[in-house]
């Protein structure tokens, strides 16, 4: 496999971390699901060791979707491992009912976390959360949300 097809392969399987881990919600490890990224533009620059989707960027799993205007990949170039992705312009991760939406979100390789800023918040049903930063903490299912305001619906159950 060349070198180029081995980065992009790299950048497929770690997208497919990326979304399912990603999630606020739990996430069965049953196996291996593809994921299609489709935009108007790839570009990739192996000199400095990116790789830059472009123009309606989706990354789209079984049961999870990315959409974001632009998505930039950095990886090691000697192994080919994924160091970080920042996403840019109308982010918004969806999963079974709930959904993230930030101006732009920053996935860290090393601290295994994803950051979500310019005005973050999570959407499920009538349920909102927002702040002015929301950080996932993919190993330990936490997050933060800096500077919160929780909007919750209470509502009773007719019989």
């Amino acid at each position: 496999m060349s070198k180029q097809l081995f980065i992009l392969h790299s950048i497929f399987i770690f997208l497919f971390i990326y979304a399912t881990e990603a999630s606020p919600l739990p996430v069965e490890k049953t196996g291996k699901q593809p994921v299609v990224i489709t935009s108007q533009t790839l570009t990739a620059d192996n000199r400095n060791n990116t790789a830059v989707f472009e123009g309606s960027v989706t990354a789209k799993t079984e049961d999870l979707t990315i959409h974001s205007d632009r998505m930039t990949v950095f990886y090691d170039n000697a192994e080919g491992n994924i160091k970080k992705i920042e996403a840019s312009g109308n982010v918004k991760v969806v999963k079974k009912g709930r959904a993230i939406f930030s101006d732009e979100a920053l996935y860290q390789d090393a601290e295994k976390k994803i950051t979500f800023r310019g005005n973050p918040k999570v959407v499920e049903g009538e349920n909102v959360i927002s702040g002015s930063q929301i950080i996932f903490f993919l190993q330990d299912d936490r997050a933060v949300v800096e500077e919160s305001r929780v909007i919750l619906q209470n509502r009773q159950k007719v019989k």
